[in-house]
């Protein structure tokens, strides 16, 4: 092309989506996604989807049809392809080729297996990059950067957006019609690849300039004269290579993923202004709760999310993984989800982590993802590839592609799905237990964590207060007691659905949002709420009033001390019958009741004068909090006694410590309880509920039956 030609088309696009090619962005002004344009939340599934993501162009020699046959005697129903080789549909510039992917397509639909089309912009060619060597993601610092890995480019590059827009335009175009595509999913595990480059910090300044109006109220809210770094004028911003100040480290993370949610929001855009109207579109997140993504917010553009949720094996498989990844998935848009990538056998980059399931642990995996409220299961892939980063990262089939074990069970699996997949698609889940998550409060506790890396007097650091292990223990907790748990969000404009509201450091949050958990408790919610909760405002900037801020009054205390634990301390006379684990660790806020009472006080001849766990009774409700890191089971102690005081506990809790039970009303109206033994021994269940079927085997259920559970197997019971 032209270079004067397509230096005017870079402009356009720059135009299009608010960046110029000489790198002065402006406010983004993503494609609209209305409300009318975006299909319902909870796409009309009539059956549960089953399958796998299949490279064709992987293989090593022609076999499309042995494995659309494969694929067909083993009863898959869907399969994802495409998002991987941009270099395939588009090997020179301009110049786009649909053959090797129509015959795939064709023979999919032949066979009656649906198929979800990827948009391969994750993974550039490389004659963009010789062509566009600027593309390439800048990290942090500079360093040099170099083409081979994915995920490398600097997404609001007009180069790369012209690409991509254009792209993404002839394939939609040419897949519209074909009935066999059912849905569209944008790019792959989208996320910022840490990008600096030139445009992008322009876009920031001029985020900075929209929010905060002048410089001097930058300064201001950031504190920039500390060490003589206010910023007198824009155009003396410096850039995000070394600064130290908190505020410009928080606002730089709220701009990565701004920036991921306008790229994925256009790129929706795009898709919908092609496609046909049943055709839905999705997002695989790479696991939810990234650091460099709102996945919230880009979730308002997704007619359904999906979540890639990978998780341990063999005596590592308990469900919680899968779970915390699916209530994640399920609570962004309050509805169903997909499930576009999991372990089909041995995952990793490399053979260290080789640990292939046990039997019946790929079926009972379905059942877990089902049970969270997913309408599709597919492997992360059909079949293993020979050569690459991902040769250890195994498909349903291995390297020598035939029929095994993986194999066998999948089939079971699909065909079990076929004759009862109607009863379970479509869940609908009420829980009346929420988690709040903040991926300000994550990103603020990394750049002042409480444990220094590298120089830690306990060997397992990486189980203490670092935020995501944090919210993964509380989650844990109310997992391992059967309790059904939602995550709420920030800007979720409504806690009242819930009962019990789960607040793991909450570090930072602006006024508004402190005040409607206070609303909450006065209204007769109940908070359990940690350590580190309403230390910073919404600048990350310590607050000039008393710990913990707004919070007083709700939590019916104040401090003005806190302390580092050398080692773990004892509870004083072990308060929730922890035994060996009444103990905590890391952190202690000297806490000083006002109107709350002491729950536990710490043994200790110096710590042992201030509360470690207090309860206040305010307005209607009351507000638990904790001043330091428990031990796991003391932290399921403390949960379960907040359980107890709002009426959530019963007949789940008793169940045998291996089997974990989910509830539902499926599409049908009718109730649905899953009992799940993640055990390689059989567990007798006491069946709590009302007369039923047990909708695996057909037998008839009564209230109070037992059911024997097999190892690494289900029990689903439908009510009459």
């Amino acid at each position: 092309m032209n270079s004067r030609l397509q230096r005017a088309l870079f402009v356009a696009v720059g135009t299009v989506v608010g960046i110029s090619y000489a790198g002065a962005a402006s406010d983004k002004a993503a494609p609209a996604n209305t409300p009318s344009n975006i299909a319902p939340a909870n796409a009309p599934f009539t059956n549960v989807l089953y399958g796998a993501a299949y490279y064709h162009e992987y293989m090593p020699y022609e076999r499309l049809d042995k494995d659309v046959a494969l694929m067909k005697e083993a009863g898959i129903s869907v399969v994802r392809m495409g998002e991987s080789t941009w270099s395939l549909w588009e090997p020179e510039d301009g110049k786009f080729e649909y053959a090797w992917m129509d015959r795939v397509v064709d023979a999919m639909g032949k066979a009656g297996i649906k198929v979800i089309m990827g948009t391969p912009t994750y993974s550039i060619p490389t004659w963009m990059y010789h062509a566009h060597p600027e593309v390439l993601a800048r990290p942090i610092g500079g360093a040099e950067t170099s083409y081979g890995m994915r995920q490398n480019m600097d997404t609001d590059s007009p180069a790369y957006r012209f690409y991509a827009q254009r792209l993404i335009r002839n394939m939609v175009e040419h897949y519209r019609d074909n009935p066999s595509v059912i849905g569209w999913q944008i790019d792959n595990e989208t996320g910022a690849y840490g990008a600096t480059n030139h445009d992008v910090f322009v876009g920031f300044t001029n985020h900075l300039k929209k929010k905060f109006g002048t410089t001097d109220a930058l300064n201001k809210a950031w504190g920039m004269n500390y060490w003589g770094e206010d910023v007198n004028g824009w155009e003396n911003l410096p850039t995000r290579d070394g600064t130290i100040s908190t505020g410009y480290k928080l606002e730089w993370s709220r701009w990565s993923q701004m920036r991921v949610t306008d790229f994925l929001n256009w790129q929706a855009g795009i898709v919908r202004e092609y496609r046909r109207p049943d055709q839905f579109v999705t997002q695989d997140f790479g696991g939810i709760g990234r650091r460099d993504v709102d996945e919230f917010q880009v979730a308002k553009s997704l007619d359904v999310v999906a979540d890639n949720p990978y998780h341990g094996t063999q005596d590592h498989m308990d469900g919680a993984a899968q779970a915390f990844q699916g209530d994640l998935a399920r609570s962004l848009k309050h509805a169903n989800y997909l499930v576009t990538e999991t372990n089909a056998q041995t995952i990793g980059w490399d053979s260290t982590i080789q640990y292939p399931p046990y039997d019946g642990q790929i079926r009972l995996d379905v059942y877990t993802h089902l049970s969270s409220g997913a309408n599709m299961v597919e492997y992360w892939h059909w079949a293993s590839i020979p050569s690459g980063q991902e040769v250890y990262w195994k498909g349903v089939l291995g390297h020598d592609l035939e029929p095994n074990r993986a194999y066998a069970e999948v089939s079971k699996t699909a065909h079990e799905l076929n004759r009862i997949g109607t009863h379970l698609v479509n869940l609908k889940i009420a829980n009346q237990v929420g988690i709040l998550y903040s991926v300000d409060s994550a990103n603020g506790l990394d750049f002042m964590p409480i444990v220094r890396q590298g120089n830690d007097p306990w060997p397992a650091a990486k189980t203490g207060p670092e935020y995501t292990s944090l919210i993964n223990q509380l989650h844990r907790s109310l997992y391992e007691l059967n309790v059904g748990t939602d995550f709420v969000f920030a800007d979720d404009p409504d806690f009242s659905r819930y009962k019990v509201l789960i607040v793991p450091a909450l570090y930072v949050a602006d006024d508004a949002l402190l005040q409607k958990i206070s609303d909450f408790v006065k209204g007769g919610g109940r908070v359990l709420m940690t350590f580190k909760s309403g230390f910073t405002n919404e600048n990350n900037a310590v607050r000039w009033v008393r710990a913990p801020g707004p919070l007083r009054e709700a939590a019916g205390f104040s401090y003005q001390e806190f302390s580092n634990l050398e080692k773990p301390l004892a509870l004083k006379d072990d308060p929730f019958h922890a035994g060996a684990d009444n103990k905590v660790s890391y952190w202690a806020e000297f806490l000083i009741p006002e109107h709350a009472k002491a729950l536990a006080y710490y043994d200790h001849p110096f710590f042992g004068r201030w509360p470690a766990i207090t309860e206040n009774q305010f307005g209607a409700g009351s507000l638990t909090y904790e001043g330091t890191f428990l031990t796991n089971a003391l932290q399921k102690s403390v949960l379960l006694g907040v359980l107890k005081e709002a009426g959530l506990t019963g007949a789940d809790q008793s169940l045998p410590a291996s089997v974990r039970v989910k509830h539902g009303t499926n599409g049908m109206g009718k109730k649905v309880h899953y009992y799940l033994n993640y055990s390689s021994e059989e567990q007798p269940v006491s069946y709590a509920y009302g007369a039923g079927v047990d909708l695996i085997s057909g037998a008839a259920i009564q209230p109070s039956a037992t059911l024997q559970v097999k190892p690494w197997d289900v029990a689903i019971v439908e009510e009459k």
